[in-house]
């Protein structure tokens, strides 16, 4: 999948009756960045009331996405995944980030360590941080992956 970071610039209606202009990231499953601009405009059409904007647009550097219908917020796990170089006996280090869905960061690491387990390489979590992502949009719902069975 390619995701693609998309932030959307519009006059929120806040909590307390007041419009605040807001600039709010989503992001999007795309081939292209022209079809995530077009992909974003359609998804939030439903849900904006007069004008927005799309003011950015880049790729997200994701290496999986775990989600969890539970969560309201996504954090991001910057993970190093430690492999030997059985050449020169060296450890090779490589980066990924993995972004989780969950409503709170002791569910993050929940559903995070859940869908790790049975990991055959060792890794370690270098940091976690709360993103401002307000919502995700792949392809289709059907390719989101749901196992109940992992589920905290």
């Amino acid at each position: 999948m390619n995701w693609f970071e998309c932030k959307v610039s519009y006059e929120k209606m806040m909590e307390n009756g007041v419009s605040k202009k807001v600039n709010e990231p989503y992001l999007v499953d795309a081939l292209s960045f022209t079809e995530a601009e077009a992909r974003i405009i359609e998804e939030m059409k439903p849900y904006i009331s007069g004008e927005f904007t799309v003011t950015d647009i880049k790729r997200a550097k994701l290496a999986e996405i775990f989600f969890n219908e539970k969560g309201d917020r996504y954090y991001r796990f910057k993970v190093i995944y430690v492999v030997l170089d059985e050449k020169n006996g060296t450890e090779k280090k490589t980066a990924q980030m993995i972004l989780v869905q969950a409503s709170n960061i002791d569910e993050a690491f929940e559903v995070f360590y859940a869908r790790m387990k049975g990991t055959l390489g060792d890794y370690v979590v270098a940091s976690v941080m709360e993103t401002a992502i307000m919502d995700i949009f792949p392809f289709s719902s059907d390719k989101i992956p749901h196992d109940d069975s992992e589920q905290p």
